[in-house]
């Protein structure tokens, strides 16, 4: 087995090897055989292949010498104005390397800059556009401003696909030596959500306790609670029995070592594919973005979610 990072080890080389993203790929690869591209941008949730299809895009255009003219920056490390005026600058300024027409930027969670930064973004992408192209990648494209979506090709990343996650997923497994149970591939794709590095990281981790992955070890090295024991838990509580879901919830902290934002966020998913009937959803997920808001604002998490098992025990006893 080897040491490497699993998510490195298996990032795309080229646009052929990026998982669930068939329709950017297919309109990117038009770029690559006529060897230009516009400047881009990539929008979608974490994980889902903005940074892997950027470096590959790169790769199938400038082949073996593509580092030579690509450089990657993280907007969220240095987000300020003075960073696009210089260090931005003056790569952007530089003539690319051999027979490359054009340099790359990437520039990773974008949406982290200020507007101010953006706004000087904008003039360089403009200035420099025969001689450099931007590729920003965010997770949110309405917090990019107007002038620069209107300057680039805007890709939308989606949550990759169970089938085509599950698919790489075994073939992983399989070049690392490693057994996973189909309870265990199933609770990996429904912890995931659709992102593909957190899939790979939590199976090296399960990986490390035992080489046969059973469901209960995902649940152990991600944190998660197991739904069933979520579901018992606001059933419990919308009997009216405050007490005993409050127990629960206090061994699912401590158990799972969940966070109150932990909790919350399981908790919406539990919510929504329930069996409960509309009205009750409506009601059950409206307090839940208030609780949520309030541990966002750094209340206690623990008299937040006790208040929220509160609110659904009162519900339960007018109903009862």
């Amino acid at each position: 087995m080897t040491t490497e990072i699993w998510v490195e080890k298996y990032r795309p080389k080229t646009l052929d090897e990026v998982v669930g993203q068939d329709e950017v790929i297919n309109r990117l690869k038009g770029y690559v055989e006529r060897k230009n591209i516009p400047h881009l941008l990539f929008a979608g949730p974490p994980g889902t292949g903005k940074t892997a299809t950027a470096i590959a895009l790169t790769r199938d255009l400038f082949g073996e010498v593509w580092r030579d003219n690509f450089i990657e920056m993280n907007a969220s490390d240095e987000r300020g104005i003075d960073v696009v005026r210089h260090k931005i600058k003056e790569f952007a300024r530089t003539a690319p390397i051999g027979d490359a027409p054009f340099k790359i930027i990437f520039l990773d969670e974008a949406d982290a800059l200020t507007a101010d930064a953006q706004a000087a973004l904008r003039r360089t992408m403009e200035m420099y556009s025969k001689i450099c192209r931007f590729i920003l990648s965010c997770n949110y494209v309405s917090k990019i401003i107007e002038p620069i979506q209107s300057r680039c090709a805007v890709f939308k990343f989606r949550s990759v696909p169970k089938e085509a996650m599950k698919k790489r997923l075994l073939e992983i497994c399989k070049n690392e030596g490693v057994e996973i149970t189909d309870d265990a591939l199933e609770v990996l794709l429904y912890i995931s959500a659709g992102d593909f590095r957190k899939a790979i990281n939590a199976l090296q981790g399960a990986s490390a306790l035992d080489s046969k992955i059973t469901a209960e070890t995902i649940y152990q090295i991600t944190a998660t609670a197991k739904p069933e024991e979520l579901e018992n838990m606001v059933e419990t509580a919308l009997k009216g029995d405050f007490l005993n879901a409050r127990e629960m919830m206090e061994r699912l902290m401590i158990g799972y070592g969940m966070s109150g934002e932990d909790i919350v966020s399981q908790l919406f998913r539990i919510i929504i594919s329930s069996k409960l009937d509309e009205k009750m959803k409506v009601i059950l997920v409206d307090k839940l973005g208030e609780i949520d808001f309030r541990l966002t604002e750094g209340a206690n998490e623990r008299i937040q979610l006790n208040a929220y098992l509160a609110y659904l025990a009162s519900i339960g006893k007018k109903l009862a």
